[in-house]
């Protein structure tokens, strides 16, 4: 991988070809060696291990702005690159809302440390090693494993023609495991910066027992349930109103939240917080134009404080930029990137011997907005779907589709456990708890 060293040398040779050509220059690398061991049918079926590097330039000229991208790091094809866009910001129109480019003096970041040596050294026999702890329990339980072990490194870095320069890297790991039955299956996922720090083994025998537990299926009623949602649930359903806290859908007029600054909109026991250097999270500590991303409190206690901005939304809203703004130019414009809720002191064991009747969700999957107003989303169970009665899961059941409102939703928690790094499927990765919420809304029934 590019060190910053290296990084830094292949931008400022950019920066100094096209300083006479442009109004000015901003260069963003991005690289990564994720390295993938795919496994199905209790068997390895692929190792690849690509290594990837990008660079972006962005050119301001006359006003416009453009942006090219490409995938070779040479200086004859970094300075085609440069000439290629500087051919395409004369096409354009002039943008009345263009900041200029971002300067160093007092920029300062977060201070985070998400490197490993030995999560970025794994070979692909170190992952083997591992997939041989979730086939051999497959193996144990008459199941049939699929999933993926990953782990590798990443990095960003971001130069510009002002003099300012950013760099960031980091390792990660990640495992994700489906077991299969004849008629019920179980799924976990588990991401981390260490890959000491996922226990394969435990995380087969989770997804193992939910495929066990799930056999034989029954069929339930739709209607209005007490359930349950393991925190990857509750993440790729809450997710969807992340956008929400960005500044840009507030310009636009797109958010639910439009308004509500200062109003109390959820539940007493619901926090939000955007945290780039809290200990369970991941990315860059700055944005995409290379500002030092702050920490703030979006909700507190069910009240909204605060939304997100890059430089553009701020000016447009008259307010001060948050370090959130995506790579320009961007339609989006920004995003939360470090979602944190707070978590509560409940297990995922109370919930569930708390609850006369209800319902656990494992994983939901297909998550679609319906209305923006008011955050109605819908979406399907998957892998491990259980009934509730007398404080004891009764059986498995049939998969079902639901309707909720994420902010209803966030009204009707009676207990949540505490927070901790989770990954999903829809949502990025946030550190968010499992929660029980009253009358969730169940719609259809499924045959599987």
């Amino acid at each position: 991988m590019i060190t910053e060293k290296k990084a830094k040398q292949i931008i400022d040779g950019a920066i100094r070809y096209a300083r006479r050509k442009v109004d000015g220059i901003e260069v963003t690398l991005h690289g990564s060696n994720i390295a993938t061991s795919r496994f199905a049918q209790n068997g390895m079926t692929q190792n690849q291990a690509p290594v990837s590097e990008t660079i972006s330039v962005r050119v301001l000229r006359k006003g416009r702005q453009a942006r090219l991208s490409g995938d070779d790091l040479g200086e004859k094809a970094v300075r085609a690159l440069i000439d290629n866009a500087i051919i395409a910001v004369g096409l354009l129109e002039k943008d009345a809302d263009l900041q200029p480019l971002v300067k160093p003096k007092g920029r300062k970041l977060k201070a985070v440390s998400r490197f490993d040596r030995k999560t970025a050294r794994m070979s692909a026999m170190d992952r083997a090693h591992e997939v041989r702890k979730v086939i051999d329990v497959a193996h144990a339980k008459k199941l049939i494993a699929s999933g993926v072990y990953a782990t590798g490194e990443t990095y960003s870095a971001l130069g510009n023609s002002a003099g300012h320069f950013v760099y960031h890297s980091e390792t990660s790991a990640e495992c994700s495991i489906t077991m299969t039955a004849p008629d019920s299956s179980g799924w976990v996922k588990a991401q981390a910066v260490k890959a000491s720090e996922i226990d394969v083994r435990q995380l087969a025998e989770r997804a193992a027992d939910k495929a066990l537990m799930s056999a034989n299926p029954r069929e339930v009623d739709p209607g209005k349930y007490t359930v349950i949602l393991e925190p990857a649930a509750a993440l790729d359903m809450i997710g969807q109103l992340w956008y929400a806290f960005a500044g840009t859908s507030h310009v636009d007029k797109l958010s639910c939240l439009l308004g509500k600054l200062g109003q109390k909109v959820f539940g007493d026991n619901v926090t939000f917080w955007d945290d780039v250097a809290h200990k369970d999270q991941s990315g860059d500590p700055f944005d995409g134009e290379g500002l030092p991303r702050q920490s703030l409190a979006l909700v507190e206690d069910g009240v909204v404080k605060n939304f997100v901005y890059g430089r553009r939304s701020a000016k447009a809203l008259k307010c001060e930029c948050t370090g959130h703004g995506l790579t320009e130019p961007s339609a989006m414009g920004d995003y939360p990137s470090n979602m944190v809720m707070k978590g509560g002191d409940s297990s995922l064991d109370e919930m569930i011997k708390s609850t006369d009747r209800g319902i656990l969700v494992t994983r939901v999957w297909y998550v679609r907005e319906v209305d923006p107003t008011t955050m109605l989303i819908t979406g399907l169970t998957q892998d491990g779907t259980f009934l509730i009665e007398n404080g004891a899961i009764k059986c498995g059941i049939k998969n079902m589709r639901f309707n909720v409102s994420v902010i209803e939703m966030l009204n009707s928690i009676e207990a949540l456990s505490a927070e901790a790094r989770t990954a999903g499927e829809e949502a990025p990765t946030a550190v968010m708890p499992a929660l029980k919420v009253t009358g969730f809304n169940f719609t259809e029934r499924t045959l599987f």
